[in-house]
């Protein structure tokens, strides 16, 4: 009975071949949405997650808040000392690597001019920590490091204002409290953190052995952490907050946080979720459009073949059997559709990735996910003109001119 079904639908789409084709238009667009969607929202958190990483998700900030001895007068009174660094270094193996930053604002002299610049003073381990990218010339290494040397890596637009390009700046020096220094490199951050970041546009890193002299302390307000695995990130966090409260070097009322890209992965993937939600939506809307274009144009279909239904009732033809027919007709629009509109949704994002260096994320669940939506929509959508079908008089049906 099914497959004398399946050649009655086919037969009467080949006769109507246009309205068949302008029926399952509405699935095709519906259903290729719904992979579309899929694959932008696998293309975003991916870009997302590049984007973090090249911050780094392995990174945990550690900084002094306020508090503790003389706070009243001073709010920066116990800060935090390069031995945390080592002791947090020491207790925790996770810890890959490690930076204290000094932070000052020092007038440097270029070519006999002033201009005032942020001088962060740090370890060569820094440019691991915080994933910074050379452009030009090297980082500043251990040997530096322990010799003293008055060694600099200053930032690209530093550079380029300064002395045009960032090549032209390697070999360049500028004094900084009439000590001179010589530029050896040029950097930049991987990717951009909008000012979310310790280090401005007119930036310059000098050796932290250096850099203590200047403010005449080993005391820092900021040190970084790189942890080897991250899934152990939030634990090292707490770890690192628990040495440095229990190390005896530090009043009870001092407040110190730590700061990590866990909060930030999990804030970027429940924003792309909403968004994926809402895009979706906005398909099924899509599809239930479809849905409705389908019902309406099979309850012409049923009008417009009363006689045929008649003359197959009054062969012996139950209403179960013209129920399925119509119902079979709906569906097989609908998948058709589907089966269009995922070709349609799968072809573009394989498009971009042979086309261009893109890798768009293309998952065939989305596809599998489409085609079972259609076949839904048709059996919802085709019932109500199955139905209307299936009840009609036979002899009334006979009359229907």
């Amino acid at each position: 009975m099914l497959s004398e079904i399946a050649k009655l639908a086919i037969d009467s789409f080949r006769t109507a071949k246009v309205r068949f084709v302008l029926t399952a238009l509405g699935m095709v667009i519906g259903t290729a949405s719904v992979i579309l969607v899929v694959a932008i929202s696998a293309t975003g958190r991916q870009y997302i997650l590049t984007e973090i990483q090249g911050i780094g998700t392995n990174l945990v900030e550690l900084e002094y808040a306020g508090g503790g001895s003389g706070a009243v007068t001073n709010l920066q009174s116990d800060f935090l000392t390069f031995d945390d660094e080592h002791t947090i270094d020491e207790q925790i193996p996770s810890v890959a690597a490690s930076s204290v930053v000094l932070e000052m604002h020092q007038n440097i002299s270029i070519g006999g001019v002033l201009r005032e610049v942020l001088v962060l003073g740090v370890e060569p381990e820094y440019r691991q920590v915080r994933n910074l990218v050379t452009i030009t010339g090297r980082f500043f290494d251990e040997e530096d490091e322990t010799a003293h040397g008055k060694v600099a890596v200053v930032t690209e637009p530093f550079a380029r204002a300064m002395f045009g390009t960032p090549g032209d700046a390697i070999g360049r020096t500028f004094q900084i409290s009439g000590i001179p220094f010589t530029i050896i490199g040029t950097f930049k951050e991987r990717v951009e953190t909008f000012g979310e970041t310790e280090i401005a546009d007119q930036t310059v890193l000098i050796p932290y052995s250096v850099g203590r002299y200047f403010s005449g302390t080993d005391n820092v307000k900021q040190m970084y952490f790189s942890i080897r695995d991250q899934s152990a990130v939030d634990d090292a966090a707490k770890q690192i907050l628990s040495i440095v409260h229990n190390d005896g070097r530090h009043q009870p009322t001092s407040v110190y946080r730590t700061q990590t890209m866990t909060a930030l992965i999990t804030l970027a993937g429940e924003v792309v979720n909403a968004l994926t939600a809402m895009l979706l939506l906005v398909s099924g809307v899509t599809l239930a459009v479809g849905g409705v274009g389908i019902m309406n144009i099979m309850l012409a279909t049923v009008r417009a073949r009363t006689r045929e239904i008649g003359i197959r009732k009054a062969l012996g033809a139950t209403r179960r059997e013209i129920k399925l027919q119509f119902l079979m007709e709906a569906i097989f629009v609908s998948l058709f559709g589907g089966l269009i509109g995922a070709v349609i949704g799968l072809a573009i994002p394989f498009s971009v990735r042979f086309f261009t260096s893109y890798r768009v994320p293309v998952s065939g669940w989305s596809a599998v996910i489409g085609l079972i939506a259609s076949a839904s929509v048709g059996i919802i959508f085709g019932t109500l003109p199955a139905n209307r079908a299936a009840a009609m008089d036979p002899i009334d049906s006979l009359r229907y001119e």
